[in-house]
């Protein structure tokens, strides 16, 4: 009786520590193998503003955006501060449970739509300049997640508030809103289930 205890003890054990054990990341749903990819310059890691003074700076601005595209190193390092891969396991700016990352990022640019790929780099997945139709600026993030997720919320918001206090200390407006987030339905690659859950304008503000 006590071996039948200490062998189901031991299995308890070892399958407990395998549900501890991170979940391997989401794939994406596949792009076309010949889209257009846009291979971003390697984030500014250092300097921007101290954080406290970022959060005291950190606020929404819904008018007065000039529309100009950001200079691609801005861009590359508001990418890489929402989302981007910062240890060498593959883990993100960004926290998400169990690791799974199930949140994929979309850009509007004027010239099509992008997602934002783990080797920081732009794959496009949609030709057109859709930002009047998504909340205008210099670009929208759009935000992707499975819907029934109890996490997606979690998930999108530690998203878009990297972005916030990425914007903060670049001078940058922004602001989020879910009322332009199923303007896309249909149009983007996206695994069963998931959808746009918010859009976050960004721009240069006049």
């Amino acid at each position: 009786m006590i071996r039948n205890i200490r062998r189901n003890l031991a299995l308890f054990l070892s399958l407990a520590s395998l549900a501890l054990l991170p979940a391997a990341p989401v794939n994406a749903a596949p792009v076309d193998a010949g889209a257009p990819r846009m291979e971003l310059p390697a984030p500014d890691k250092t300097g921007g503003m101290p954080l406290m003074q970022a959060f005291a700076q950190r606020h929404s601005t819904k008018k007065g955006y000039s529309g100009a595209p950001l200079p691609a190193q801005q861009l590359s390092d508001l990418l890489w501060a929402t989302w981007g891969v910062n240890r060498e396991d593959g883990r993100r700016t960004a926290p998400s449970a169990l690791n799974r990352q199930e949140v994929q990022v979309f850009v509007a640019l004027e010239n099509g739509v992008w997602r934002y790929e783990t080797a920081h780099a732009l794959v496009k997945v949609l030709d057109g300049d859709w930002r009047s139709k998504l909340g205008g600026g210099s670009l929208v993030l759009l935000f992707a997640a499975p819907a029934a997720n109890k996490w997606s919320g979690m998930h999108v918001g530690s998203l878009y508030q990297n972005a916030g206090l990425f914007c903060a200390s670049a001078g940058l407006g922004n602001y989020v809103h879910a009322s332009n987030a199923s303007a896309l339905d249909g149009k983007l690659p996206l695994p069963d289930g998931w959808s746009v859950l918010i859009a976050q304008t960004v721009g240069i503000v006049q």
